[in-house]
């Protein structure tokens, strides 16, 4: 479990840390300062730049490999136990649907007030160049950023504490804390609203027993924040941009 981490979310978690450590030594206030989820790699070599995105997606869904491999040589059936399959469609994607409605909403709420108080960087979802790949890259970007987080840091994560014999609160409040530890780059707000959603992930997991309708549910956060950042910045007053942009 330590080393799936250690390759992954829990690596992002220390990353994070620095980030944060640093835009607080930094001068000026947080929301003067922002953090870009998918930027260029290669800014003016669009093709070169491409390579570079599909690269990082592909590795990035490495980890969730080694998971599915993990488990499929305890003789577990590989993701399958996680409930990350194809056996009730339907059912994941409603699930899913319905989970991010009622989490989006509140979210964006929360990270326009957290970034109004001050605990807050201004979150840049996208600054893709504007080319024929754009769309789909954030789309897939969405998509891999949903498998490696609730395979890994829900599933995963819980299936392992649970077999260490952990209490219930004390893997939700692990699952939570180091979701909320990996978005800490964005700030205070972005730490305690992600800690929240994993609680809530964590609860709805236990309950359906299945980790699909969650990477459904983030699938969609993504997809509505990526894609809606890239058709409404500065064309709304009330969306969040950089200085200057």
């Amino acid at each position: 479990m330590l080393l799936v981490l250690a390759l992954s979310l829990g690596a992002s978690s220390v990353s994070s840390l620095i980030s944060f450590i640093g835009s607080l030594t930094r001068p000026g206030g947080l929301k003067d300062q922002a953090a870009t989820l998918n930027g260029s790699y290669a800014p003016g070599r669009p093709w070169l730049d491409l390579a570079w995105q599909l690269f990082g997606i592909t590795t990035a869904l490495v980890p969730v490999l080694l998971v599915a491999h993990l488990l499929t040589r305890e003789g577990a059936g590989g993701l399958r136990v996680l409930g990350f399959d194809r056996s009730r469609p339907g059912s994941d994607l409603g699930r899913g649907a319905l989970v991010a409605a009622g989490i989006g909403s509140a979210g964006l709420a929360f990270y326009l007030g957290a970034r109004t108080s001050g605990f807050n960087l201004t979150v840049v979802p996208e600054a893709l160049p504007d080319v024929w790949w754009k769309f789909p890259v954030l789309l897939l970007s969405a998509v891999q950023n949903a498998v490696v987080e609730e395979v890994i840091v829900l599933a995963y994560l819980l299936r392992r504490l649970d077999r260490l014999g952990w209490s219930p609160r004390g893997s939700l409040l692990c699952s939570s804390l180091m979701r909320g530890s990996y978005h800490l780059y964005q700030g205070i707000g972005g730490f305690i609203g992600n800690a929240v959603m994993g609680a809530v992930f964590v609860l709805l997991y236990r309950r359906w027993g299945r980790v699909g309708p969650l990477v459904v549910a983030h699938s969609l956060l993504d997809i509505v924040a990526f894609g809606g950042y890239a058709l409404l910045a500065g064309k709304v007053g009330w969306l969040p941009t950089p200085a200057g942009r």
